[in-house]
């Protein structure tokens, strides 16, 4: 059942749509994350759900109860900052506690109370007396997630909590905040910038782009089985290969490369039509996106192979990503084991059978350069 509800929002700035009709629901108890790239609109949208802007058109309603004009002390939501807004002349526990007192909560003993429990809650028991200099950014974040627990809001809303903190301690930092989280069961709106982090720390997430949403589902919906071209370069990494609609759903790859020892030509290829190809007729123009783990070395014929040569190779431990340049033009990344082949080594491609499907979508003739959201695997860390 919908516990928080985003009906349709609208919002602008001077002229600008930031916003284009958002709809968005949310359970009691889930952590939804809102993942896109900057100008996306996602901080404009926790924004409205905060009652920092009021939005130009749509409702938001919590439990039941319309809070599209509230003001943000009405709506008893917990606010985490991307820049943790601490007092350095407070203590610990004076910083937590400062949150009650803005809700009107003044009795000594209860407060003492909630701010002890609020500490625990994220790991951080008797920390009420440290002055905020003396802890690590990691705890400096949890003392902001504390202090928005004390009051026990309704809703707690992150605006890129991770962001300050650099990616070691952001891994473990993301690890014990995603446990804290658990632990109080709170409804919960994320916003980052980072597929990592919205895969993490998100039981769905949302993806916007331009202020629109383009889908929400869990992290493997979005990277399995992506519902626009945006979601699939956007979400991981992939390849695109031009290709013509089979009328079974298939795709011919019309590249003039063909297995060793075949003929060249175009070869077939099997994957999942998007959404937006179920009235396409076969003939069509698409193109084939496809994740890496999702191609391999060919050593024996296969008449879906693509010949090329490797040009680039990312060591990630176990396993480097290949990037091929095909020998009819365009370029594939192959996720193998890194010692399958060399820069400057003549290699076959063919699909894999394992990982996600490729994805068909309507052919894009301005293909805007990919930016994916999701780093390489450090050494060692092979691929998630």
């Amino acid at each position: 059942m919908s516990f928080l509800v985003l009906d349709r929002l609208e919002k602008s700035f001077g002229g600008q749509t930031v916003l284009r009709g958002l709809s968005l629901s949310v359970a009691r108890g889930e952590v939804l994350a809102l993942l896109g790239p900057s100008g996306s609109g996602k901080t404009t949208a926790l924004r409205l759900i905060a009652g920092f802007e009021r939005p130009d058109g749509g409702r938001l309603t919590v439990d039941g109860e319309e809070i599209t004009t509230a003001p943000p002390e009405r709506r008893n939501f917990g606010m985490v900052f991307q820049h943790y807004a601490l007092f350095p002349h407070l203590t610990v526990g004076e910083n937590v506690a400062f949150g009650l007192g803005s809700r009107g909560r003044t009795d000594r003993e209860e407060t003492a109370r909630r701010v002890a429990e609020s500490l625990a809650l994220v790991d951080l028991p008797g920390f009420e007396g440290r002055r905020v200099g003396e802890i690590s950014g990691g705890q400096q974040q949890r003392v902001a997630l504390a202090r928005a627990l004390a009051p026990e809001p309704r809703v707690l809303l992150l605006d890129e909590p991770l962001s300050n903190l650099d990616p070691a301690l952001r891994e473990r930092t993301r690890r014990e905040l995603k446990r804290a989280i658990q632990r109080v069961g709170i409804t919960t709106v994320l916003v980052t910038h980072e597929q990592e982090e919205a895969f993490h720390l998100g039981d769905r997430v949302a993806v916007l782009e331009g202020g629109r949403l383009h889908q929400v589902g869990t992290p493997e919906d979005l990277y399995e089985r992506p519902e626009t071209r945006f979601v699939a370069m956007f979400v991981g990494r992939a390849s695109v290969l031009p290709g013509v609609l089979e009328k079974d759903g298939a795709v011919w790859v019309p590249h003039p490369a063909g297995p060793r020892g075949g003929t060249a030509g175009p070869v077939r290829w099997s994957a999942a039509p998007a959404p937006e190809l179920a009235d396409a007729a076969p003939g069509e123009a698409v193109d084939l996106v496809v994740r890496p783990e999702a191609l391999a070395f060919q050593a024996t014929v296969d008449p879906r192979a693509l010949a090329g040569r490797v040009v680039e190779r990312r060591y990630a431990g176990p396993v480097s990503y290949y990037q091929v340049a095909l020998s009819a033009g365009g370029e594939l990344e192959v996720l193998a084991p890194s010692g399958a082949a060399a820069v400057g080594d003549a290699v076959q491609v063919a699909p894999s059978g394992t990982g996600p499907a490729p994805r068909l979508f309507r052919r894009d003739p301005h293909p805007p350069a990919p930016s994916p959201a999701f780093p390489s695997p450090s050494p060692g860390e092979g691929e998630k």
